[in-house]
């Protein structure tokens, strides 16, 4: 069955007219297909016949939800969803005072082996399609009845390990006749895998790009992330300066402060160091505690010590608001308990 709901406007017209469909066709069945539906039927301006030849050659993927939790807390909405083929994902709803935010996945596990991640203890089983990044998106739309203005790319998985579906995705998702979220509303969260990273930079979107680096130097980040053994922290920098170049985005850095291991004034130092004439953006973030992992979250005195380190070398660090803790609303949690 065709997947529709992935086609570019460009694909969705070269389908059409192949069945002997009008061009003008394209314009209808994509607002259609983008507007979330989930019959054929629901297009009432296509014409009966065509309803019926897109039921037989056709799909819309759709995403079920499996198990929704909402924070007691904060209102935070967590989603696990089915996927067509039985695979589940995750994506969190979350309400600030500049608009709704969603965190969706992009790939059904991931194999970058991040050992404070919940989300690759189970490997990767496969990437995701541009429509069923959509579904994350439509499902808690009409789940909630509220629109989303704001989306990250950091659930699970690695988007730049699923590059040509993520940046599909990008396109369709910025489409005006589809649901229209601009670029500057989108960020992109990596591992940091160089070579992508330099391809996304040439595109020249809009979107913010957070690397997560966790790490100031080689030999920390080797012990906590398999990616740095192929590329170093000097070559991911290196790359990041040529994000900002070529798209004059400023990059977020992800860095997980985690007890003992990457929150000492030391390591805050040698970052600040390494990042001092950057335009960017550290975002410190208390790891979640795992169950499988032994890791924990900093202290609060850990934190500010960090914060006032990296601000003395002015760059802007900000820690990131916890939402949803009472949900296991850590990435790849809720996934990994359904699988037990």
């Amino acid at each position: 069955m065709t997947d529709i709901k992935s086609f570019t406007r460009g694909e969705m017209e070269e389908y059409l007219v192949s069945l002997g469909e009008p061009k003008f066709r394209e314009k209808q069945v994509f607002k259609w297909v983008q507007s979330g539906i989930t019959s054929f039927d629901s297009m009432s301006n296509v014409p009966a016949a065509l309803r019926s030849r897109l039921k037989d050659e056709a799909t819309l993927k759709t995403a079920e939800i499996a198990v929704k939790q909402v924070s007691a807390i904060d209102g935070t909405v967590k989603y696990l969803f089915r996927l067509e083929d039985g695979e589940h994902i995750e994506s969190v709803f979350m309400r600030y005072k500049h608009g709704n935010t969603i965190c969706i996945s992009t790939q059904v596990g991931c194999r970058m082996g991040c050992s404070f991640c919940a989300s690759t203890l189970n490997g990767l089983k496969r990437s995701l399609e541009p429509s069923e990044m959509l579904e994350q998106i439509m499902r808690a739309e009409a789940d909630l009845g509220e629109k989303v203005s704001n989306i990250v790319l950091m659930g699970i998985g690695e988007p730049l390990d699923n590059y040509e579906n993520v940046l599909k995705f990008l396109s369709l998702v910025n489409d005006p006749d589809g649901l229209n979220i601009g670029h500057r509303h989108i960020s992109l969260s990596t591992c940091g895998l160089v070579d992508k990273i330099r391809l996304l930079a040439k595109e020249r979107l809009q979107i913010t790009l957070s690397v997560s680096l966790h790490a100031p130097n080689d030999a920390l980040r080797k012990r906590i992330m398999p990616v740095a053994h192929r590329f170093s922290v000097a070559e991911l920098l290196d790359a990041c300066k040529d994000y900002e170049k070529q798209t004059g985005r400023r990059i977020s850095f992800e860095y997980a402060l985690i007890d003992g291991v990457t929150d000492t004034v030391e390591l805050a130092d040698e970052l600040g160091r390494k990042l001092r004439g950057t335009l960017c953006h550290v975002n410190l973030i208390p790891v979640n505690q795992i169950k499988e992992r032994d890791y924990k979250g900093s202290n609060r005195a850990r934190i500010d010590a960090f914060v006032a380190c990296l601000e003395n070398y002015g760059i802007t660090a900000t820690v990131r608001r916890k939402l949803g803790s009472d949900i296991s609303a850590s990435c790849g949690q809720l996934r990994a308990e359904s699988k037990a």
